[in-house]
This record gives structure tokens, sequence and C-alpha cells, in this order.
């Protein structure tokens, strides 16, 4: 095919191929075993699986409702009343989308304008900044301090300027694996306390939270939730990373936004998952076993580990652990999951590529959201380093 000619200006000069594209890529070269992409390698529950081909055979093929099948945004709302006590109109307040990078970007196309300002926390998931930059508007990094990666609250309070428009929010928290408290949501209140700033609350680890703590959803906080977009993710909760179905809930008002915005974006999603899932939800006693399934893998991964040259840092929530490796090799991050990937057989990724600059503490991160074999083999890799 002849090459494109005319100069071109890009939107997104700094961005290239995600990190988590490149290691699983360097992984199946190798032959690695990928502890590095944050996706399971085991199957969804049989009986969702089973659910979702009686929604194909029964009919449930055609576009879906812009805003989601009704009966998954029922169920949907009903959770979380449930599990937080907030409650939000079915018909206006809740959305299923594409997946949470989807819902996350179109709050953020929704809602911010050129030249408003959108703070984040670093390390940061890569799809925010360049959201917010395809909008025209400028990213406000806050430092999650290492090791124990807490937000400081005194220092987010002086990057707020008038042109401030939203604050991006992860807990639990990728990478770090961290979970905000009552007092950063008390302290985040404070915050936006009498401004105009939207909290867009990425909740997609919300079932993973261990050690007996509670997740702490801005949706538990009614002067937060009365300003937020929450996200949070099926594809997650279920072993389903593929099917890409999310969903956001906000205030009438903002939805109303979000929607002009979701359904140029990608109007409808795929509708037998939707009949699927919201069967499913109505099944007791899935959040509880996927907690002890997390928090089991993440005792074995971390018991493995303890006697090894790693450091391990906490983790409170999620699929994630980050480790340092000082003990090991003065190599930098990325230098290093690379050789791990090639010469050891296992993939990570490397946290410098959740920093804007690329700042390298010497930490990197596995998922740990593998089957016993896989997690087995790696173990014993990484031990003998």
């Amino acid at each position: 095919m002849p090459s494109f000619t005319h100069p071109l200006s890009s939107r997104l000069p700094q961005v290239g191929t995600t990190i988590f594209s490149v290691m699983s890529a360097l992984a199946q070269e190798h032959g690695a075993l990928n502890l590095s992409q944050g996706f399971p390698d085991f199957e969804p529950p049989a009986e969702l699986l089973n659910l979702l081909d009686q929604a194909a055979r029964g009919g449930h093929n055609q576009y879906a409702p812009m805003a989601g099948m009704p009966v998954l945004r029922e169920a949907i709302a009903a959770k979380v009343a449930q599990l937080y006590g907030a409650q939000y109109d079915v018909a206006h307040e809740v959305t299923v989308t594409a997946g949470a990078t989807q819902a996350l970007f179109t709050a953020i196309a929704a809602l911010v304008h050129p030249g408003d300002e959108v703070i984040v926390f670093t390390p940061v998931y890569d799809s925010y900044a360049p959201s917010v930059e395809l909008q025209g508007g400028k990213v406000i990094y806050a430092d999650l301090a290492p090791p124990g990666y807490r937000p400081d609250w005194a220092a987010v309070k002086a990057l707020v300027t008038s042109r401030t428009r939203m604050i991006v929010i992860n807990s639990p928290h990728n990478p770090t694996g961290t979970v905000w408290t009552a007092d950063d949501m008390r302290a985040l209140a404070d915050i936006v306390r009498g401004t105009g700033i939207v909290v867009l609350s990425d909740e997609v680890y919300e079932h993973m939270v261990f050690d007996g703590a509670r997740h702490e959803s801005v949706m538990r906080h009614p002067e937060l939730a009365q300003r937020s977009v929450v996200v949070s993710s099926f594809g997650k909760t279920y072993h389903a990373t593929g099917w890409k179905v999310a969903y956001a809930l906000a205030p009438r008002e903002l939805m109303a936004e979000f929607r002009k915005a979701h359904q140029f974006i990608v109007f409808t999603v795929h509708a037998p998952s939707q009949v699927a899932l919201a069967e499913f939800l109505k099944r007791p006693g899935w959040y509880e076993q996927l907690l002890a399934l997390y928090q089991g893998k993440r005792d074995i991964f971390r018991q493995a580990l303890s006697g090894s040259r790693f450091e391990l840092l906490p983790c409170q929530g999620t699929y994630f652990q980050c480790v340092k490796y000082a003990a090991i090799s003065d190599e930098g991050d990325r230098a290093f999951v690379e050789r791990l990937t090639r010469e050891h057989g296992v993939a990570a990724i490397p946290v410098s590529a959740f920093y804007p600059d690329a700042r390298d503490h010497g930490v990197i991160r596995f998922c740990f959201a593998k089957s016993a074999d896989t997690l087995s083999r790696a173990l014993e890799r990484l031990v003998q380093l």
C-alpha cells in the first residue's frame, strides 16, 4: 500500500505500544510464564458461560439499548444499594459500557474541556493521561510515594486551581495494591467541597480487598457520590476480561453528559453478555468466593517469596504484587523484567511504565491472577534468583 506522504501532527506524540502488550509479546516469544498483563489464565464460572450460551440462543443478538439492557442496569443498581447503601436511578444514572477503559475515556471525553486540569496519582494506570490529553486537557500529577504509596492530601490540595475540573482516583490501586481508607475519602471530600470538581473513581478491583478491610467506595460517602462517576468491571469480577463489559454510575446530571458521548463512542454493548451477567448477578456468595480465591493466591505468592531475595511491598488489594529487586540486580526495572523474561521464563511489568517521566524506583509488578500450576512454576523460578 502506498505510504501517506502528508505531514502528521500526532495528538499523542509520546505514546507508543503499551508496556502490557510489549511484555506479553516478549513472554510469548520466549515461552515465559506471563505474570505481566493483568488477566486471569483460568476460565469464567461454568454457569456464567452456560447463561451466555442460553442468551445467544434465546434471541438476544440484536442491539441492546444504548444505556444497557434494563435487566442488567437493575441488577447493578440492586448490587450497589446492597453493598454500599447507594441509590441510583436505573433509567438515568446507570450505563453499561464496553469495558472499564471505555467508561473512563467516555467520562473524561464528556466532562473535560480544552484547558481543564485533571489531577491523577502516580504511579498511574496508563489510559488516564492520554484520555485527558485527547480532550485538550492538562494532566496534573500527584505522587503516591513508595513503599506505602499513600496519598499526601496536603500536596494534592496544593495542586488544585481554578482550572481543576476532575480528580481521577483508583482504589484498590493498580499497580501498587494500595487500598484507600475512609480517612482518605474524607480528606478528598474536604478538598472538593464547594468546587465544581468531578471525581472519576476507578473501582474495578472493588471485590479484591484483603485481610478483613472494607472497600471504601465513593458511593459510601454521599458528599463524594453526588459529584462522582464510578466505574467498575464485570471482566475483573468474573474472570472474563475478554468480554469487555463494565459499567458507570453517576448522578443524573453527570450521566446525561456521559451518555451523550457514550452513544457516539460505542453506542451499545454486546447484548448476550448483558443478559447472562444480569442473571448471574442474582447468584449469592460470589463476591466472598472471589475474595477468598485472590487472598489465597496473594498469600501463596507472598509466602513463597518471603524467603527469596525479592523485597515484598504491601499488597492490600487487587491481584498485583509489587516487589523490589535491589538484592538481585542493580539494573533498571525495564532491563530487569526483560532479562527476567528471556533468561528465567517469568514476565513482569516495570513500575516505571506507570510514571510519565519513567521514574525508576527499582520496583516491578507481578500479577497473581493465575492458575495454581502457573503460580507454582513461576514461584519455583523466582525463588532461585
